[in-house]
């Protein structure tokens, strides 16, 4: 793998000019800005960004039109028109960006900058999922497309606790002072940004993150897909580096839930039949706050999960170890062969129901509610699973083991169209 950018030691942060919104221009920061582009619910949830605003940023990360090539080269004109036309502007000088969300009972703080590219081998970014090549193949078609990263990534790594100096120190003083921008988005998540301009504090916050490694909470296709594009560029350059929001979880822990699967086109009654003399299926009863409840509870005595889509909930638990030991590859820690999502893509999926794991067959939705109403317009099957803690994914990260991919959902994410980066700008 092409190692231009990269360094041995740790994280390296670079400032950059970062474009952003024009508030004269926008109806407000709230209506142009979404959700990141894979938790976009599709259609609904589109047409309303779509509609929030004309210059909502859905319209660059999620182009719409009959072809790929025809929805990357109306992103790449969209992205020139609003430059054109003052929507957006890069700011005066290279920054580094103090990002605050809060909200849900949730206070998140990270800084925002261009981080050094490296490979899974070099230890220094980790990724705990699988990535799926269309998706990174989508997303490498977009970039190249507009010349830009559209939205951050979010990467955690662990700061040293109380420290007096380092990024998190910056931030703590950065806050005390009045941001670029701060808007409240519809989830009630207020969200306010800072640049840090001063050479002093920017080689601060360079010199703590240069002793730390970071694991991938949030974006494992965009990051493929920053490698793959570097790839592509022989001369080192703004390819070198990607847009990355970075979170010290030791001060401020995210949220991890879980990533929930649709099933077309298998209904739950079909569904359940097939699961007879494998795994234990009993109905619980809702509205679906309980029956989560229900599954919580079965979750902390081995793999559980929840079905929907007829009206009701099925809680699917204790499965047949005879048919694990068949299906769970046996080559891999023992706390990545009793993950919910290995046991559910190795026996659930390949053996039994025998789903293809392709976007025709399965989608990846991150809300619950969503999920269960997609399954049941559609006649469908909505598996809902249960979160994995956080000290498991960096753990199986550490030893270079891979979940299945969509395993997990950290956050709150990063707002996107808050800030953007121009690979043009260098």
């Amino acid at each position: 793998m092409n190692t231009r950018g990269t360094t041995d030691r740790g994280l390296r942060l670079i400032p950059f000019r970062g474009l952003r919104y024009v508030p004269e221009r926008v109806g407000s920061l709230a209506a142009v800005t979404s959700p990141p582009y894979d938790v976009v619910v599709r259609p609904d949830g589109l047409l309303h960004l779509e509609s929030a605003d004309p210059y909502n940023i859905v319209r660059l990360i999620l182009p719409q039109a009959d072809t790929v090539a025809a929805r990357n080269a109306q992103a790449a004109a969209t992205l020139r028109d609003w430059l054109a036309e003052g929507v957006l502007a890069p700011d005066a000088e290279p920054s580094l960006y103090v990002y605050e969300q809060r909200g849900d009972g949730i206070l998140q703080r990270g800084v925002i900058g261009a981080l050094a590219l490296s490979g899974p081998d070099a230890g220094v970014v980790l990724p705990h999922e699988d990535v799926m090549a269309h998706v990174v193949e989508d997303r490498a078609d977009l970039m190249r497309a507009t010349a830009a990263h559209l939205e951050p990534l979010l990467l955690t790594y662990r700061g040293d606790e109380d420290a007096a100096t380092g990024a998190t120190a910056v931030i703590e003083r950065t806050v005390d002072r009045p941001p670029l921008l701060a808007t409240t988005t519809e989830d009630g998540f207020r969200h306010r940004l800072w640049a840090v301009t001063d050479a002093g504090q920017r080689a601060e916050i360079q010199a703590d993150l240069i002793r730390h490694q970071a694991l991938i909470a949030d974006g494992h296709h965009r990051w493929a897909t920053y490698l793959r594009l570097q790839e592509e560029h022989t001369d080192p350059g703004p390819w070198d580096y990607g847009l990355v929001l970075l979170v010290d979880t030791a001060r401020y822990p995210l949220r991890v839930r879980a990533i929930h699967r649709l099933l077309h086109g298998l209904p739950v009654a079909d569904a359940v039949a097939a699961l007879s003399g494998l795994f234990r299926v009993r109905e619980v009863p809702g509205p679906l706050p309980r029956a989560l409840e229900a599954l919580a509870g079965a979750a902390d005595e081995g793999n559980a999960y929840l079905l929907a889509g007829d009206g009701g909930f099925h809680l699917v638990d204790r499965p047949d170890p005879a048919l694990l030991a068949r299906a769970v590859p046996a080559d891999r820690p023992e706390a990545w062969r009793t993950l919910d999502a290995t046991v559910l893509h190795a026996a659930l999926l390949d053996r039994v129901w025998r789903i293809p794991d392709d976007p025709a067959h399965i989608a990846y939705i991150h809300d619950t509610a969503a999920a269960v109403e997609q399954a049941e317009r559609h006649g469908s099957t909505a598996v809902l699973m249960h979160p994995v803690r956080e000290e498991l994914v960096r753990d199986l990260a550490r030893q270079g083991v891979t979940m299945p991919r969509k395993s997990t959902s950290f956050g709150p994410k990063p707002a996107t169209g808050l800030v953007l980066r121009s690979l043009d700008l260098g």
